[in-house]
């Protein structure tokens, strides 16, 4: 069963002063770089922030969304924050997630929808900045850590979409309990896809993305949890199962 209904992404590209923007025509057909720039926003239509001061929950003519700017982190983001250098259009952070996510939310997998990227050129760096759908009534897992170690079949709910990602070649590159949410409704749903990418389905790179996401549970005390070894076994079957039968 498809994660999501509606309409394909349209992606639509557009000149602007100082680069482009793709945006999704079917949901912001009058699409402006107006809409990833927070100041653009009233007050009222600005609902927080996070991401270390790079995220804003915004609301716009296409509902309810999340507008990201990229910025480094570690130490080169102490030199450089929010510049990148420039390679190529189709190189840009905000173009390649914007596409990926096109892709993936089109084979109904559980991503949230693009909505709008851009990047701005500045000799030969470049800024850029991605608007995506917010998801309704979500928390991540790690803020539900307990109450979802605690309930086996939702852990296996989640090992079975981790497969079906696996089994379609997507590889994320910062899969974290961070980065998995659940919702009210106990779906569940993967976000940032920075430097994320289609690859050949093989088992040795999906396994290790399995082994990053155990080091960040155990970063934020999942393996102190009395449930840890039955929860962790049973996603990793889940995964398996479900990666081999959509292959």
């Amino acid at each position: 069963m498809l994660a999501q209904t509606g309409f394909m992404v349209d992606e639509t590209r557009r000149d602007t002063e100082q680069g482009a923007i793709l945006f999704d025509a079917r949901r912001l057909p009058q699409a402006s770089p107006a809409l990833l720039d927070p100041s653009h926003y009233d007050a009222d239509a600005i609902h927080g922030r996070g991401g270390r001061g790079a995220v804003w929950f915004v609301d716009t003519p296409a509902g309810a969304a999340v507008l990201r700017h990229y910025r480094r982190g570690g130490m080169v983001g102490r030199l450089v924050d929010d510049r990148y250098f420039w390679t190529g259009e189709n190189r840009t952070r905000a173009f390649r997630e914007f596409r990926l996510l096109a892709e993936l939310h089109d084979r109904g997998l559980s991503v949230p929808r693009p909505l709008a990227a851009g990047y701005r050129r500045d000799g030969a760096f470049y800024r850029a900045d991605l608007l995506i759908e917010r998801i309704p009534d979500t928390h991540t897992l790690a803020e539900r850590i307990d109450d979802v170690l605690g309930d086996l079949p939702c852990v296996e709910a989640l090992g079975r979409l981790l497969g079906r990602f696996h089994a379609q070649g997507v590889c994320h590159a910062d899969l974290n309990a961070h980065n998995l949410l659940i919702d009210s409704r106990r779906r569940w749903w993967l976000i940032d896809f920075d430097r994320g990418r289609l690859r050949r389905p093989a088992n040795g790179w999906q396994q290790r993305r399995l082994q990053r996401l155990q080091r960040s549970l155990r970063k934020i005390g999942g393996d102190r949890r009395p449930n840890w070894m039955a929860a962790w076994g049973t996603l990793q079957l889940a995964h398996d199962d479900e990666r081999n039968r959509s292959q």
